[in-house]
C-alpha cells in the first residue's frame, strides 16, 4: 500500500496542495448555512419573516442539491475546458455568493438567501474538480494516496461547527461569510500561480459524453450503489447540515444546563456548534477507516455491519426521549458509521465499474448529495407536520433497511 513517502519526486506537489485546500474552503463553505441557521432565522425574524421548519429545511438543503447536480456540470467542465479553468469558474461564483451575503448582511430577505445557497452548490461541486485534477498527475499505484490527501478537505464541515457560531455570536451572523469570501479569495489567488492542469504526457484526457452516462444507468447495480452512497454520504452530509437545528430544537434547555447562563443564548448556539462539530468530526475523519475494513472484510460485510448500526440507533433514537448526552454519543457513533460507510461504497465501487470510475464517481456523488437533501427535507417535514423527528428518522431508517436488503441482492 502506497504512503507518503511514495509522492516524492512523483507528480506535483503545489497542485496536490492546492486540491486539498480548494476542497477544504469549498466544504466549509458549502455546509455554512448548517452552523448559522438559527442566526439566521432570527435576522429574517427581526424583518418580519418566520421561517418555518420546511423553509429552514429547503435552505438548508439547497446547497446540498445543487452540488450533487452541479458535480457532474462540472465534470463535463473538466473534460471540456480542464480543471484548473473550471475550478476558477467555480471558485469566482461561491466567492461572489459569500460577498452578496456578507453586503446584504441582515436586510437579507429569504428568497435572496435561497439564491446565495445555489451560488454555495458550486462549493459543494468542487468533488468532481479538485480529485481530479489532483490525481491526474500520478500514476495509477499512487491514486488512493493521492485522492485520499485531496479528499481530506470534507474536514471543512467541522471547522464551520467549530468557529462559525462563536464569529456570528461576536460579530454577526454575516460576518461570517465575510470571512469565508476572504478566505476565498485568498485560496482563489494561490490557486491561480500553483495549480497546474497535468501535461498530455502526463495525462490523456478521455472527455465523458452524455451516452456514457445513459449506458450506465440501463444497469441496476448503478442505482443500487447510488442508493447506497445516498444512504451513506447522503446521510453524513444531511445531518450534518441539519445537526445545529435539531439540537436546537431537541436539546437547548439541556446545552443551557451545560454550565452556562440560561438566559445566554448566545452561548447556547456556540455550545450546540461544538456537540455538533464533535459529531460530525467522526464522520470526517473516520472515512478512510471504513475503506481499510472494507479492504480487510470485504466492502459488503462491512456495509451490512455499517448499516445495520446506523438503523439500530436511528431507531433508537427515534423511539425513546434519551438524555443529551446519551443522544450525542448516539449521534457521534451514527456519524462515525456513516463515516466509515462513504469509505467501504468507494472500496467497492472500482471493483464493480472499474472501466468506468469516473463517470460512476459523477453518477454516485451526485446521489449521495441527492441524499442529503431528502433527509434534510425529510427531517424538516417532520419536524413541521408532528412537531417532532420520530417520523423523520424511522423513514431514514427504512431506506437504511432497504440498502441493506440491495447488498444481499
Amino acid at each position: 500500500m502506497a504512503g507518503l513517502k511514495d509522492l516524492k519526486g512523483q507528480g506535483h506537489a503545489p497542485t496536490l496542495f492546492m486540491a486539498f485546500l480548494y476542497f477544504d474552503m469549498s466544504f466549509m463553505v458549502w455546509t455554512m448555512l448548517g452552523p448559522l441557521s438559527t442566526e439566521i432565522a432570527e435576522a429574517l425574524a427581526l424583518t418580519g419573516h418566520i421561517m418555518t421548519a420546511g423553509e429552514k429545511a429547503t435552505l438548508l438543503s439547497l446547497p446540498i442539491l445543487s452540488g450533487a447536480i452541479l458535480r457532474i456540470v462540472l465534470g463535463f467542465g473538466v473534460d471540456k475546458l480542464g480543471a484548473k479553468t473550471t475550478a476558477l469558474f467555480s471558485q469566482a461564483i461561491v466567492i461572489a455568493s459569500l460577498l452578496a451575503a456578507y453586503m446584504l448582511g441582515d436586510t437579507i430577505s429569504y428568497n435572496q438567501l435561497l439564491i446565495v445557497a445555489l451560488g454555495l452548490g458550486f462549493a459543494g461541486a468542487s468533488f468532481a474538480v479538485a480529485l481530479p485534477q489532483a490525481g491526474q498527475w500520478y500514476p495509477p499505484k499512487l491514486q488512493g494516496v493521492v485522492l485520499g490527501i485531496a479528499g481530506a478537505g470534507n474536514i471543512g464541515v467541522v471547522i464551520d461547527f467549530i468557529f462559525a457560531p462563536k464569529i456570528a455570536e461576536l460579530w454577526g451572523w454575516a460576518s461570517v461569510f465575510g470571512i469565508g469570501a476572504a478566505m476565498g479569495i485568498v485560496v482563489f489567488i494561490a490557486y491561480i500561480f500553483l495549480a497546474k492542469n497535468a501535461p498530455s504526457e502526463v495525462y490523456k484526457a478521455n472527455p465523458k459524453k452524455l451516452r456514457d452516462y445513459g449506458k450506465l444507468l440501463k444497469d441496476k447495480d448503478t442505482w443500487w450503489f447510488s442508493l447506497f452512497y445516498a444512504v451513506s454520504f447522503g446521510g453524513f452530509v444531511g445531518f450534518a447540515g441539519y445537526m445545529k437545528v435539531y439540537l436546537m430544537n431537541t436539546y437547548q434547555a439541556d446545552m443551557s444546563a451545560f454550565g452556562l447562563d440560561v438566559l445566554d443564548e448566545g452561548n447556547v448556539k456556540v455550545i450546540a456548534g461544538y456537540f455538533g462539530a464533535l459529531c460530525i468530526f467522526a464522520g470526517a475523519i473516520l472515512r478512510p477507516i471504513g475503506g481499510a475494513v472494507a479492504d480487510r472484510l470485504g466492502g459488503v460485510k462491512s456495509l451490512y455491519f455499517f448499516y445495520g448500526l446506523v438503523a439500530f440507533l436511528i431507531i433508537i433514537n427515534a423511539s425513546f426521549t434519551v438524555p443529551f448526552y446519551l443522544a450525542i454519543l448516539v449521534l457521534f457513533l451514527i456519524m462515525a458509521n456513516l463515516g466509515m460507510a462513504n469509505g467501504a461504497v468507494f472500496q467497492l465501487v472500482p471493483q464493480r465499474f472499474g472501466k468506468d470510475i469516473g463517470i460512476m464517481t459523477g453518477i454516485v456523488g451526485c446521489a449521495g448529495g441527492l441524499g442529503g437533501t431528502a433527509l434534510i427535507k425529510t427531517l424538516g417535514w417532520s419536524k413541521g407536520a408532528f412537531d417532532g423527528y420520530t417520523t423523520g428518522f424511522l423513514i431514514f431508517a427504512l431506506v437504511i433497511v432497504i440498502a441493506i436488503i440491495g447488498l444481499s441482492l
